[in-house]
């Protein structure tokens, strides 16, 4: 190596070459080398990514680790050189201030690299994740969580680099990490009421009673459809076209009737009454006979009716049909409600009022003509 360094020396400065010059002449020839071999060394791991990455991920069944591949390639590439460049500073024998100047500004921007590469594998994954995943209910994020997941892992990143560059500088990471113990502690027992309905969002967003665009029924007989699931609350428009805004913690604590799941099918129901006399179990064959009538009635599970109570004044039965969209549910009970008077005028079955009858009883002692 001596030879060959004093050989170039003399071929390109045979005037200066003093020790000094040879000294130096080794140390820049011996850097030049080892980020001439780390550059080759990242367009061969480049080359390899791009080319035999693509014949390895063939085997798989999804097409995520393609696309991975395909976004962390450049930032494998650029970390490789810049390694070779932080290493071929450490060999060159610098000033003492400014090799740790220019050592830390190469160890920073590696740790940058480092950092980008780990954002676009996440980024990626959590794209690929709402493609596949978003609408299963099994999933483990929805849609309005994967904006807030990739916001928090990129707030653990870019943590986990800030300690270990101040790690590499020699700060005390001990201290800064109580210091921000105590302020969360702070912030925490201030704003407790907005932490929980925090916390009751992340609950929500995990958990999944429902999604947006689902209706759903809360205690307080409020029906509606979720437009949003936000951090502080959840919106609810319900069918009078008004907007319910509901604390997430409230929501969490409550019971609610999801009527969109597990399918849109519902179910509806329809009361009666007929005279005491009438044929119930022809009542009955018209009533299903009269709901199979209209479209938007399913045929499975097919209609049902039941003879349910002895009324005060009228034999109560009840009238059970399923519809595919729970928003078809009031207008399929229109229909069928119009096609049940129809069928009983036609019948000749009475739907009878509320009747009550007064017994007058005679007094004792007087004449029919002071009863009165």
């Amino acid at each position: 190596m001596d030879r060959l360094i004093a050989l170039l020396i003399a071929l390109f400065a045979p005037s200066t070459a003093d020790s000094t010059t040879l000294f130096w002449a080794k140390h820049l020839l011996l850097a030049t080398l080892v980020i001439a071999c780390f550059w080759l060394l990242s367009q061969s791991t480049s080359y390899v990514i791009t080319h035999w990455g693509k014949r390895l991920t063939s085997f798989t069944r999804t097409d995520l680790d393609d696309r991975i591949l395909r976004r962390i390639a450049p930032s494998i590439s650029l970390l490789i050189t810049f390694t070779g460049i932080y290493l071929a500073f450490r060999s060159l024998p610098l000033h003492e201030k400014l090799f740790k100047v220019m050592a830390g500004g190469l160890f920073v921007a590696n740790v940058t690299i480092v950092c980008v590469l780990l954002y676009r594998a996440l980024n990626e994954t959590l794209a690929w994740y709402v493609e596949h995943r978003q609408d299963h209910y099994d999933s483990l994020l929805s849609r309005q969580m994967t904006p807030l997941a990739e916001k928090v892992a990129m707030i653990f990143i870019l943590g986990g680099a800030l300690m270990v560059v101040l790690r590499h500088f020699h700060y005390d990471i001990l201290s800064l990490v109580t210091a921000l113990g105590i302020g969360s502690l702070a912030i925490g027992m201030a704003a407790k009421d907005s932490l929980a309905h925090l916390i009751s969002g992340f609950t929500l967003m995990l958990d999944r009673p429902f999604r947006i665009g689902d209706r759903i029924q809360l205690v307080g007989g409020q029906v509606g459809d979720v437009q949003d699931i936000g951090l502080r609350s959840t919106k609810i428009k319900t069918l009078d076209n008004q907007l319910l805004v509901i604390p997430n913690s409230d929501l969490c604590n409550t019971m609610v009737l999801n009527q969109a799941f597990p399918d849109q099918r519902v179910k509806g129901r329809i009361n009666l009454g007929v005279a005491y006399g009438s044929d119930i179990q022809h009542v009955k064959r018209l009533l299903v006979a009269t709901a199979q009538e209209v479209p938007e009635v399913l045929v499975e599970p097919m209609p049902e009716a039941f003879f349910t109570a002895f009324g005060d004044s009228s034999l109560s039965l009840a009238l059970f049909f399923w519809v595919d969209d729970y928003g078809k549910l009031f207008a399929t009970t229109d229909q069928i409600n119009i096609l049940i008077l129809q069928r009983f005028r036609e019948q000749g079955i009475e739907i009878p009022y509320p009747t009550r009858t007064m017994i007058m009883l005679p007094q004792d002692g007087l004449q029919p003509s002071q009863r009165a």
